[in-house]
């Protein structure tokens, strides 16, 4: 416009505008002056995007979608995608003092520089576990929000092993993004079924097994096999536990008066090394002894020299339990 009001009023500032550039920037003397290359073009060294040192660590996210009474249970500030508290709260003390002076020698200066680098170091920090969290969704998983997402888009089931695997490898969330980590972790489960599906085939080429149409007849007759084999063991495992509980009396099972006895009386005189007749003759003078003195009988007690106070007491017990004599008795 002060060009066209320079010329005069015979030019509007849109043509002398198109008058300049195709007469100096576009036409000889322009391709004269102005090269096609320019040499000193400024390269930029620094790191991609979301590298260690990239700008864009420092880049502002979008605002969590999240409604006002989210938005005060975490204390958050949707406008400046802060919270009231965040990493390091502490970080902006190192700054707050500073202040530059014209007095300063080169070692405040620096000293003051080093509490700057520590502070946009902190920054950066602070900025990465925020890309962190909303990258892997822990603001929502909070706030019980990533339940519903889950049960709309469903997944594959996983085991007990798997969640075990991911636990181990949670510290590696903050070197790989959320996508990547699933694709690794994914590329980790086809591994595992790749090298199993190996070792069926290698298993069956042991066997003499070169088609998958003789892998269906190998398996049914492995797995009637397998099934011959289980019932073998429990029927063995059966077997053992009859002959050690026959294998209690083996002391005294060849006595005289053993087939007599009753199953706790077997192991009443196995627990005492007692025989069976011994046991018997016992037994049988207390339960005689007893009757009497029901009648009114006078009766005196003709038990063995070889039972002593210990045998006597244990058979009058087991005997008063079993109901053979009255406790008033005993």
């Amino acid at each position: 416009e002060d060009m066209a009001a320079h010329v005069g009023a015979s030019r509007t500032p849109q043509e002398v505008m198109e008058h300049y550039v195709s007469m100096y920037i576009h036409g000889n003397l322009g391709k004269a002056c102005i090269p096609d290359t320019i040499p000193n073009r400024v390269t930029d060294h620094t790191c991609p995007s979301g590298g260690p040192l990239s700008p864009s660590l420092t880049t502002p996210l979008p605002p969590l979608d999240i409604s006002v009474a989210e938005q005060q249970q975490l204390g958050y500030m949707p406008l400046r995608d802060d919270y009231e508290i965040e990493y390091d709260q502490d970080a902006e003390t190192l700054i707050s003092g500073l202040s530059v002076n014209y007095d300063d020698d080169d070692v405040e200066i620096e000293l003051k520089r080093a509490h700057v680098d520590m502070y946009v170091r902190k920054l950066k920090e602070r900025q990465r576990r925020k890309n962190i969290a909303r990258d892997y969704n822990l603001v929502p998983a909070f706030l019980g929000k990533d339940k519903k997402e889950k049960e709309k888009t469903p997944k594959r089931k996983i085991t007990k092993e798997e969640k075990e695997l991911r636990l181990k490898l949670r510290p590696l969330y903050q070197f790989m993004s959320c996508k990547e980590f699933e694709d690794f972790f994914e590329n980790m489960h086809k591994e595992r079924i790749l090298r199993a599906k190996i070792r069926e085939l290698q298993r069956y080429r042991r066997n003499g097994i070169t088609k998958m149409e003789e892998s269906a007849e190998y398996e049914a007759a492995r797995h009637k096999r397998e099934k011959r084999k289980e019932n073998k063991n429990i029927a063995s495992s059966k077997r053992g536990k009859e002959d050690g509980k026959e294998g209690e009396f083996a002391a005294i099972e060849n006595l005289p008066g053993f087939e007599l006895l009753s199953d706790r009386e077997k192991v009443l005189c196995s627990s005492l090394n007692l025989s069976p007749a011994r046991y018997v003759t016992v037994k049988t003078i207390i339960i005689k002894d007893h009757l009497q003195k029901r009648q009114g009988i006078p009766s005196k007690s003709r038990l063995p020299s070889y039972l002593d106070k210990v045998l006597k007491k244990r058979i009058l017990n087991f005997l008063t339990e079993s109901g053979w004599i009255s406790r008033d008795a005993s």
